[in-house]
């Protein structure tokens, strides 16, 4: 155990999804996940403020719910996850304080860092605070707790907008956007001798411009991935800093919605103003610059090349998930996307890429919050065609889960959408356990299709056949 740190029981009593769970063994699933959140609670211990020379941890000053495995921090995007599990959970001063600990965070380094290490301080990962508030308020309507800490919200909004963004130029106009840009050298202390190994036959300046790559991708939370490679297909070709990610700049669309929300509840008539009219610029540079009418979806763009990135990635609906479009029309035409993609035959999840690279970020592995933010984007559009499409990547999800969970008694960071659903592999260590945002994401569609899923692993479901009239029940082996 690192002596940083100490277990802390956040268990709460017996959740109400439990009773809306129709299949029995996916019920008792629930439960076993339920308490599986007292396994991953930490609390640093208070030495690690009064001597923090002593430490690699970052202090802060209420309980966490780590990922879980190697994993013994708080990592930033995880706990948006990991959050929303536990509101399922009805665990709202566990979800306050982990809320609170991340405004801490802001408040005392301008930003939030990757994860709970010190070595993490120069680079943070997508934003996702003001998303974790709205999803506390939503439920609790804590309306004090918003207007005590909303300008720690917008001091990080202004920590991405003043350090991360890049105008893109397309058209004859100017566009504001994000993009992720860590301009700091020097090897990963994570990771340092993967870095020297990596960058050994390259000049000084090729080996610095690669590590401050390295270090941005780590910030995208997608390292390592070919999503971030440019003008060749190994590591060293990152250039992530190039590309103008889809989902980074829907988080931050949803972000300005939000918090020109927050202001309409707190009555601040002119950061309502100022807030929507950032939100607007964002709709509108978003459709400019990702949209493409011909594959009627959402792509990476490259701000070097001025060139969209056409390869598949779940991320590239992200503007759904977000609700970040003008109109419902998009929704058929990423619905038609889906349908003809080889992404979606694939019955144990969504593949994170079609490219077989050897990095975790890519195929074959399937991720939990990718699938999530898929089905969630799906699910919140009015057409049903795209519900149905939601409830059956649901079942896939779910499926999946379970039945690695039945066989190795385990839930896992990442899945392989090859086979009977192994758990996934590649990248820069082994698979690990746990596992706080597969738990929570597990936890929010049990939730939301609890009493039509089922944990029968004899049936699959086709989710490009989501778009007929009729389901389509495939018997396994049908489809690859």
């Amino acid at each position: 155990m690192d002596p940083s740190i100490q277990v802390v029981s956040v268990l709460f009593s017996s959740p109400k999804i439990l009773a809306n769970i129709s299949d029995d063994k996916l019920q008792r699933w629930a439960k076993d996940l339920h308490a599986l959140w007292k396994n991953l609670g930490r609390k640093i211990k208070d030495d690690v403020k009064n001597r923090p020379e002593f430490y690699s941890q970052i202090y802060v000053p209420y309980p966490v719910v780590v990922p879980g495995g190697r994993f013994r921090e708080f990592y930033y995007w995880d706990s948006y996850w990991v959050i929303n599990g536990l509101l399922v959970s009805e665990m709202p001063e566990t979800v306050k304080g982990m809320i609170k600990n991340f405004l801490y965070l802001v408040e005392k380094y301008g930003l939030i860092p990757n994860g709970g290490r010190v070595y993490y301080l120069r680079r943070s990962q997508p934003p996702f605070l003001t998303l974790m508030m709205n999803s506390y308020i939503s439920k609790y309507y804590d309306l004090e707790f918003l207007r005590s800490n909303i300008h720690l919200l917008e001091q990080e909004y202004e920590f991405w907008m003043r350090n991360r963004s890049v105008i893109v130029s397309l058209g004859g106009r100017n566009y504001t956007l994000n993009h992720y840009n860590v301009q700091v050298g020097e090897p990963r202390p994570e990771s340092y001798s993967d870095d020297v190994e990596l960058a050994e036959n390259l000049t000084e300046v090729a080996r610095q411009e690669l590590w401050a790559e390295l270090k941005s991708a780590a910030e995208s939370g997608w390292d390592f991935s070919s999503r971030w490679y440019v003008g060749g297909g190994t590591l060293q070709n990152t250039k992530t800093s190039a590309i103008v990610p889809v989902d980074l700049n829907a988080v931050l669309c949803q972000t300005e919605h939000l918090l020109a929300s927050f202001y309409k509840m707190l009555g601040n008539a002119s950061k309502v103003q100022e807030f929507e009219t950032a939100w607007m610029s964002r709709l509108a540079a978003v459709q400019a610059v990702f949209w493409d009418e011909t594959l009627g979806v959402w792509l990476d763009f490259n701000h070097d090349t001025k060139e969209r990135n056409k390869a598949f990635y779940p991320t590239n609906m992200a503007p759904l998930w977000a609700e970040c479009i003008t109109s419902q029309s998009p929704v058929e035409k990423v619905v038609q996307y889906l349908k003809k993609n080889e992404a979606l035959s694939y019955q144990n999840g969504i593949p994170t890429s079609l490219f077989q690279s050897g990095q975790q970020w890519d195929f074959p592995n399937a991720w939990p919050p990718l699938q999530h933010m898929v089905i969630e984007g799906l699910a919140k559009s009015n057409l049903s065609s795209a519900h149905e499409m939601a409830f059956q990547l649901a079942q896939n999800w779910i499926r999946t889960n379970f039945a690695a969970y039945e066989k190795y008694r385990a839930m896992f960071e990442k899945y392989d959408v090859n086979g009977d659903g192994k758990p996934g592999g590649g990248g820069e260590y082994e698979v690990q356990e746990g596992f706080g945002w597969t738990n929570g994401v597990v936890l929010q569609l049990l939730e939301s299709y609890g009493s039509r899923l089922s944990g029968a692993s004899s049936v699959s479901y086709s989710p490009a056949a989501a778009v007929l009239p009729l389901l389509v029940f495939l018997v396994s082996g049908g489809v690859r």
